[in-house]
């Protein structure tokens, strides 16, 4: 079994009984923005807590 599906099984056990279509698309949606994420994470690199802050005070001031 693909480990895409084995995710997909666990996070559907985790919803409640009652939970609509859209609560499943919505959270696959979220898995796969996370995912994508971490893939572009580990190719270009993570910008540390100091970089980020600098760079938000820059754009926030201007």
């Amino acid at each position: 079994m693909s480990s895409t599906k084995k995710t997909v099984e666990t996070m559907l056990r985790k919803l409640p009984d009652d939970c609509t279509i859209e609560d499943i698309q919505y959270h696959l949606y979220v898995l796969g923005k996370v995912r994508q994420g971490l893939q572009i994470a580990d190719k270009e690199g993570v910008l540390q807590q100091a970089e980020v802050e600098g760079l938000l005070n820059k754009w926030l001031i201007e």
